[in-house]
């Protein structure tokens, strides 16, 4: 049975095209580690098991917590870092990520200076499962009181990297809330494994400025994904590869052929195994905002056919897990009610956090409701993950559904 509202206690999860094949996937809602008044959750893996990380607001006060799924269920929360000069945004959240080392590594968003959009990607670690910090660094040397954000942080050899959206190159001011003249550009850093930077290079001169980054490890390098932005405001998704010490060229996944004169505020996902990549996007065609989802099976050097993902009417906002079987698992924000073409800044009505398995035939199970989510920025990015013969999902509950925002969780084993 589907129930509508916050929490699902029990779905159906076709795994195959005969219902009477298709196993039971049993969701049960596990007791948050957020406290109130907490949002911005993220999600990420290591050979351990999931890490959550969220902000907990207390006025002015922001401070970054992480917890750990446990066979008991999750660790006490412990604090990364706080602060009151922090840039808080529903969309460029921080993470937090345990390196194959055991060090724990963690980035936030910092006020630099006045403007809207001036503030850095600050970088901290942890050598003792998080009990202390190291004083956080900047993995950009600029200087400027440009915009510095939207992160995504990855294993590296001995170390870490990342990758982030940089405008230097901007003005402050102008166009879209605070952007000025200028291109937004992708960078990549990399760290050793004492945490001194070795790396800091361009990625691609000219990308969308305000929509998350994605980032996974393949068996031959890492791989990034980004919404681009041509000269002629054509806003379709790229991946750039790191092979051989260099990034290739950028190039598209497929052409959406989406013009918008205008950030939508709607990021790529990824996830790899070995050479087998999956990647989901949003875009909108005809008016109608879409999801879709494709496999590569070298590493990210080729993709194949798009598989829709959504059910007639999505804002976004996607993630993507690789199955053991190689098949996907893909969440998404499905509008409850048709609202008529979504719009940049990503209002709605009434949505669905969902998530269903796609094949890499192109096989796509029954959808399941996580849960009821209001289809507005408050809601944020809903997260899933995939370690230890479990699905871990994470979203926040927001003041649309009562009760102020929260972050919640919870998880399923795989049938």
């Amino acid at each position: 049975m589907v129930r509508s509202g916050p929490v699902v206690v029990a779905v159906l999860f076709v795994a195959a095209a005969a219902a009477s094949q298709s196993p039971v996937l049993s969701l049960q809602p596990v007791t948050t580690p957020a406290a109130a008044h907490s949002a911005q959750p993220q999600l990420s893996v290591s050979a351990r098991g999931v890490l959550l990380s969220w902000i907990e607001r207390q006025g002015d006060l922001a401070t970054l917590r992480f917890a750990e799924r446990t066979s008991s269920g999750w660790s006490a929360p412990r604090t990364i870092a706080s602060g009151r000069d922090w840039f808080v945004n529903w969309a460029d959240v921080p993470s937090a990520l345990r390196l194959p080392s055991g060090a724990i590594v963690a980035h936030w968003l910092q006020k630099s200076g006045p403007s809207t959009y001036a503030y850095d990607v600050r970088l901290s670690h942890s050598i003792d499962d998080g009990k202390t910090w190291a004083p956080s660094y900047l993995p950009h040397a600029d200087g400027t009181q440009t915009e510095h954000g939207f992160a995504s942080l990855f294993p590296m050899g001995d170390g870490f990297g990342l990758v982030w959206l940089d405008g230097r190159a901007m003005k402050p001011g102008g166009e879209h809330g605070g952007h000025g003249g200028g291109a937004m550009t992708v960078r990549f850093g990399q760290f050793d494994k004492q945490f001194k930077q070795i790396a800091e290079t361009e990625v691609d001169a000219r990308v969308c400025e305000c929509c998350p980054t994605a980032a996974a490890v393949t068996s031959e390098g890492i791989i990034t994904a980004y919404r681009d932005r041509s000269a002629a405001e054509i806003r379709d998704n790229y991946v750039a590869r790191y092979v051989g010490g260099r990034w290739t060229a950028p190039k598209p996944v497929v052409s959406d052929n989406w013009k918008i004169a205008a950030c939508p505020v709607n990021g790529p996902s990824l996830a790899a195994n070995g050479r087998l990549v999956a990647m989901s996007w949003f875009t909108v065609q005809q008016d109608q905002g879409q999801v879709y989802l494709a496999f590569s099976d070298d590493a990210g050097a080729t993709f194949g056919t798009p598989i829709r993902v959504d059910d007639g009417g999505s804002l976004g906002r996607v993630d993507v897990e690789l199955l053991p079987d190689g098949a996907a698992l893909a969440t998404w924000i499905e509008f409850a009610e048709q609202p008529g073409p979504p719009k940049p800044s990503g209002e709605g009505g009434r949505a669905q956090f969902r998530a269903r398995r796609i094949d890499r035939h192109g096989q796509r199970s029954t959808p399941v409701t996580i849960s009821g989510i209001a289809g507005s920025r408050s809601s944020g990015y809903p997260r899933a993950a995939i370690a230890n013969g479990e699905i871990v999902f994470a979203w926040t509950e927001s003041a649309d559904l009562g009760g102020g925002l929260h972050v919640k969780t919870a998880v399923a084993r795989i049938p």
